[in-house]
């Protein structure tokens, strides 16, 4: 039987996935600020589009809020081009006009009194029990500014509030980000956006080990030797440069979005799927990690990155950073994690290794190929299609006792109707679900756990573009080696 991966009937009615119905939307008001900029164009407005069309919003308008002076035909051309650039589904026009005739746009030079009243007519337009969803596709800088103006115009009582990261730059920092939010908005109502726990494969790793006997009772220290985690990217930074100057990998990808993914797979079972059961449990890894040590850290940055516009011609930010972090608690006590990710980088990848402990006494005669080839790995890719490789000691057809590497696969091919990151998140938040972000308490932590690397940064290594990074990630890692299982061509039968 074919299910709706949206999870809603053609009909718009809620479908029962077996578990729980997808829970009804009121009536919203997405008030998304940064409307003209370049994630509001590549993700949110298709995403906004995807959800209407597939009647996961039934009563909703759209308020784009952004600088300059335009009319509200003028961004509903942006939209319109917006959905058909980057939309993952050919556009069905019909659902298109209804979902632009839904759309409007004020300047934020216009001020609180604009917005407001902009705001009330669409909320009165939506009727009783409207709700209002504030998404700040900002930079940083900006982000308490919005925040002033949305408590000017009178629009905080009871609404929601998405933020993008970073979430800070240490701890410091992110706690006077966190007071600031906090004199305007409750932590209820504010939504900490990863991109990466949105994902199929990144929920896949808690229907894996907690569904599963088979893998849950062997999934700690006695039978896990270590854990790798890898997102290198092919890329370069574009015009995210000055951005990044300040930043830099390791408070771009590891604060943000590598641990998070590691509390994923290092949590111990929550008492039930909820928002808070499931916090509960990733605030206590968080709590577990030892401090980030200078000598537990690789730091590189690609050669030619210094005459790179925007970029200080002395600049020691990384493009890339390898690290070993420990979880010092009963299940993973001695069990070290590598975490690595970096820009210009050989291949690009999103991947969870689990490397299982190996035998401790050998029955096979030398020769046979037992251990020649490392030890057995269960590997999740975190791409955006989801793949699993389970890896492990066969023997070769013939005479004799010859043994390969042999693995089972699996991949979940998706259709265009599954939720993309970015549009599971944004509905969560309209529906209050606090699951898959991030909490205040678990940044600060993080940044916490950080401060001795941050305090005291190892030296940069320059390595080539093209390549894996500088040649000291592979001490960090020995006696192990970092692994990239899905780089080889998947079988097709």
């Amino acid at each position: 039987m074919s299910v709706d991966a949206t999870g809603s009937a053609p009909g718009g009615e809620p479908h029962d996935t077996g578990s729980r119905l997808v829970p009804p939307v009121a009536p919203h008001l997405i008030v998304l600020f940064g409307a003209g900029g370049d994630l509001a164009r590549r993700k949110l407005l298709p995403g906004l589009y995807h959800l209407a069309r597939a009647r996961l919003l039934c009563k909703h308008r759209v308020l784009g809020v952004d600088l300059g002076d335009r009319s509200a035909e003028e961004f509903r051309g942006q939209v319109r081009s917006a959905v058909t650039e980057f939309g993952r589904q050919r556009v069905d026009d019909e659902e298109l006009e209804r979902f632009l005739d839904r759309v409007d746009v004020v300047s934020i030079d216009d001020g609180p009194a604009a917005l407001a009243e902009a705001a009330a007519a669409h909320l009165g337009a939506l009727g009783a029990g409207a709700r209002v969803l504030h998404y700040l596709s900002v930079p940083p800088a900006a982000a308490l500014e919005v925040i002033g103006l949305v408590d000017a115009a009178g629009l905080v009582e009871g609404t929601r509030i998405i933020m993008e990261k970073p979430f800070g730059t240490d701890l410091r920092t992110a706690r006077a980000l966190n007071a600031a939010l906090h004199e305007t908005f409750d932590e209820s109502q504010i939504f900490r956006i990863d991109h990466f726990l949105g994902k199929e494969a990144a929920l896949n790793i808690l229907a894996f080990r907690f569904a599963n006997g088979l893998f849950e009772p062997i999934w700690n220290r006695q039978h896990i030797d270590h854990v790798q985690i890898d997102v290198p990217e092919t890329l370069g930074l574009g015009q995210r440069t000055s951005f990044y100057e300040s930043t830099g990998a390791y408070r771009d990808m590891v604060v943000t979005h590598l641990f998070q993914v590691l509390a994923f797979t290092a949590m111990e079972p929550p008492t039930d799927f909820t928002p808070l059961s499931i916090s509960e449990e990733k605030q206590k890894v968080f709590r577990s990690m030892l401090p980030i040590q200078p000598t537990d850290v690789v730091r590189g940055q690609y050669g030619g990155y210094r005459d790179e516009p925007g970029v200080d011609p002395h600049s020691d930010t990384e493009t890339f950073v390898a690290l070993r972090c420990r979880i010092d608690n009963w299940r993973w006590a001695g069990v070290p994690f590598y975490l690595r990710t970096g820009k210009r980088m050989a291949e690009g990848a999103r991947i969870i290794s689990i490397a299982f402990r190996e035998p401790p006494r050998s029955m096979f005669p030398p020769g046979s190929g037992v251990g020649a080839h490392g030890p057995d790995h269960l590997t999740f890719d975190l791409a955006d299609a989801s793949k699993l490789s389970l890896s492990f000691y066969g023997k070769r057809p013939g005479t004799g006792m010859q043994l390969d590497k042999q693995s089972l696969q699996f991949a979940l091919h998706e259709d265009a109707d599954v939720l993309e990151a970015y549009e599971r998140l944004i509905h969560d938040a309209m529906c209050g679900d606090h699951t898959l972000f991030t909490t205040s308490d678990s940044i600060e932590r993080l940044w916490e756990v950080s401060d001795p690397l941050l305090s005291d940064p190892a030296p940069v290594r320059t390595y080539a573009p093209g390549s894996w990074g500088p040649n000291a990630v592979h001490q960090l890692i020995a006696p192990h080696a970092w692994r990239l299982p899905f780089e080889r061509a998947r079988r097709t039968t």
